[in-house]
C-alpha cells in the first residue's frame, strides 16, 4: 500500500500510540507562541496546508489566531484523520501519504516534526509535495541537524531523521529565499517545545 516502511509505521499502530502522547494544552499553548511568531513575518494569510497534521494540535493554534483562515491538512493515520475531520470538516482532510496527496495550494504550507519520519530516499518528493502546496510562504519545523543521521526512537532503527531540512529546500529551489527561524527549547519556563528548530521561507513574488 505504501512505498516505505516509514508510511507504514506511522499509519499504523504506532501512530495509534502517538496520538495520546501529543495533545494537551500545554501543546497548545507551545505552539500558540510558536504560531503567532510565524504569522507576525508572514502578514495576513488566509489559507493553510499541514502535511503530517496528526490530530490537529498545530490547526487548533492556527484556528485561534486567524479566526478566518481556511485549513487543509493532509494525515496518513485513520485514526488522527477521523479527528481532524471532526475539526476542520471532511473536506478538508486528505487521508494518506503527504508523499501521494496533493493538496490545493495555500497562502502557507508546513510540517512540524514530520520530515524527520520520512524515509531519506523520499525526501525530494517531500519536499516536492511541500512546495507545491505553498502559493507563497513555507514553514519548516523539525529536529536539525548539520549532517544527515539516523537516530533511534522508541526503540525502533530507522524511524527519526535529523538533517538540515530546510537547507536542503532552498538548495533544490531557486526561488525560496529564508525569511526568519529560530528554536524551540524544551526547557523553555513558558512555551516548551521538544528541541524543534524552524525555518520560514518565502517563494519569490514574479513582477
Amino acid at each position: 500500500m505504501y512505498s516505505t516502511p516509514q508510511e507504514e509505521f506511522w499509519a499504523g499502530d504506532f501512530g495509534d500510540e502517538y496520538i495520546s502522547r501529543n495533545r494537551g494544552e500545554r501543546l497548545l499553548a507551545a505552539n500558540l507562541a510558536l504560531f503567532s511568531r510565524v504569522l507576525q513575518r508572514t502578514g495576513r494569510i488566509t489559507s493553510c496546508v499541514e502535511l503530517g497534521a496528526n490530530i490537529g494540535m498545530n490547526v487548533r493554534a492556527l484556528q485561534m489566531l486567524a479566526l478566518e483562515i481556511q485549513i487543509q491538512a493532509v494525515e496518513i493515520n485513520p485514526g488522527a484523520a477521523k479527528q481532524l475531520r471532526e475539526l476542520i470538516g471532511d473536506e478538508n482532510v486528505l487521508e494518506g501519504s503527504l508523499l501521494e496527496c496533493r493538496p490545493e495550494p495555500a497562502d502557507l504550507s508546513f510540517t512540524k516534526g514530520v520530515l524527520i519520519h520520512i524515509n531519506p530516499g523520499a525526501l525530494p518528493r517531500a519536499y516536492e509535495r511541500l512546495y507545491a502546496a505553498s502559493k507563497r510562504f513555507i514553514l519548516v519545523a523539525e529536529y536539525y541537524s548539520p549532517a544527515p543521521v539516523s537516530i533511534a526512537y522508541r526503540g525502533h532503527e530507522e524511524r527519526l531523521f535529523k538533517r538540515d531540512f530546510a537547507g536542503d529546500m532552498l538548495d533544490r529551489f531557486s526561488d525560496l529565499s529564508l525569511i526568519d527561524y529560530g528554536f524551540l527549547y524544551r526547557r523553555d519556563l513558558n512555551f516548551p517545545q521538544d528541541d524543534i528548530h524552524w525555518f520560514l521561507m518565502e517563494k519569490l513574488q514574479a513582477a
